[in-house]
């Protein structure tokens, strides 16, 4: 088989293996962002905290696609079935899934780029020992970038708020830094990348970004020792030098602030709510919430099947006009058939009786072992031809292992 041909196996088989596991993820995403909508309006609307938590529950998300059970739990079988036979049986619905996952990331991380380019061609200017980042253009102040994390303030702001006033913007911006918000917003849009097919994780990404808005400021206010009043008086002056709303800009920044009076008003009422809180209670939370993420993982993790599985199956075959498969009953078989890293011995007193029981015609091939990368789907198996009629008491075959072959290697580890 040409190279060509194998590496367009290989791009159908990714196609396919990777589509079937994101369909599944996405309709857990679907189940649990409804979920989480639910709870943040109904039981945490009033703890800004463990509101902000329960968006880490879709950090899980796209480990879900291998779960053994959509293979060994029945009533999981019965209601997937039909998803899963979809998936691996039409490739142009797995290719036109995965160029809708090229189409999604061009169009969120092209706005990302674009952004970039806008701030890296800003002037800067040093304040208090921070870097800024001084645009003319009228926007509230953001944070762009997730590995070099730039701050973005507008000249008419540098030049109309006191000290204290900028430092506590800035402070809000490195806030966002430091709780590492930039790298969620970052995650959350490669989620909306790989579950493109979820209108619900774009529609619903403002409730993201409003309760990490609603953490940043509650640490904000506490960390600065001025009163929530204060602090909402400088968010207040922003309204009056500010004209909100500049599209170019804050339709790519990360947490480019209020785009509306709604927004506003919303956020100055959580604000004004503003009850200092307990930092041990808080990180105690955090750890507490870091540790049954872990547990889960693992759980996760002990009940998916692994990058590969090493296959111990044994099927005999033949070929007369037609492949026909004789037995792949890997037992029995295993009493006639052995095999090392090089050879397949076969016990052929034994092997050419089942050959007649069974009326086999024609060249004889055997598969066995291998890997599989799920049940039905990727993988493949050694094999040999066997030549009826050898006097030896144990037929020794030479073979060439399919992990000689680049095709095989790659698929294996994906």
């Amino acid at each position: 088989m040409s190279d060509c041909s194998q590496l367009g196996g290989v791009i159908k088989f990714c196609a396919v293996y990777f589509t079937t596991q994101l369909v599944r993820c996405a309709v857990f995403s679907f189940v649990l962002i409804l979920f989480v909508i639910l709870l943040r309006k109904v039981f945490f609307s009033k703890t800004v905290f463990l509101r902000g938590m329960l968006w880490t529950w879709f950090l899980f998300i796209p480990f879900l696609g291998k779960l053994k059970l959509f293979y060994e739990n029945e009533a999981v079988v019965k209601l997937t079935w039909r998803m899963t036979y979809g998936t691996m049986k039409n490739t142009w619905f797995d290719y036109i899934y995965i160029a809708g996952i090229f189409v999604t990331a061009f169009c969120i991380f092209g706005k990302r780029r674009h952004l970039s380019k806008i701030v890296a061609g800003m002037k800067t200017s040093a304040f208090e020992g921070t870097q800024l980042h001084i645009t003319d253009m009228n926007v509230t102040p953001f944070t762009s970038g997730f590995l070099k994390p730039k701050i973005v303030l507008p000249q008419i702001m540098l030049d109309s708020y006191g000290k204290n006033e900028l430092m506590a913007i800035i402070q809000h911006e490195k806030t966002h830094i430091r709780l590492g918000h930039l790298w969620y917003g970052f995650t959350w849009d490669i989620l909306r990348c790989l579950l493109w097919v979820n209108p619900f994780l774009t529609v619903f990404r403002k409730y993201l970004q409003t309760d990490m808005e609603d953490i940043c400021d509650r640490v904000c206010i506490q960390n600065s020792g001025k009163s929530a009043h204060e602090y909402g008086l400088v968010l207040l002056k922003s309204l009056k030098v500010l004209r909100l709303g500049n599209e170019e800009i804050t339709s790519t920044a990360t947490y480019a602030g209020e785009r509306g009076f709604t927004d506003i008003k919303r956020r100055m009422s959580e604000i004004a709510g503003f009850r200092p809180y307990r930092k041990r209670l808080c990180i105690g939370m955090g750890a507490v919430t870091l540790m049954v993420m872990m547990v889960v993982f693992f759980v996760i993790h002990a009940n998916s099947y692994a990058r590969y599985s090493e296959s111990n199956d044994i099927m005999v075959g033949s070929y007369d006009g037609e492949a026909t498969i004789i037995s792949n009953d890997t037992e029995k078989l295993s009493t006639m058939i052995s095999y090392d890293d090089s050879y397949v011995y076969v016990d052929s007193e034994a092997f050419e009786v089942f050959l007649r029981e069974n009326n086999a015609e024609g060249d004889i091939y055997i598969v066995f072992g291998g890997y599989y990368k799920l049940p039905g789907l990727g993988g493949a198996g050694e094999g040999c031809m066997y030549e009826r009629g050898s006097k030896d008491s144990i037929v020794q075959i030479p073979y060439e292992s399919i992990m000689k072959n680049w095709a095989h290697v790659l698929c294996k580890q994906l």
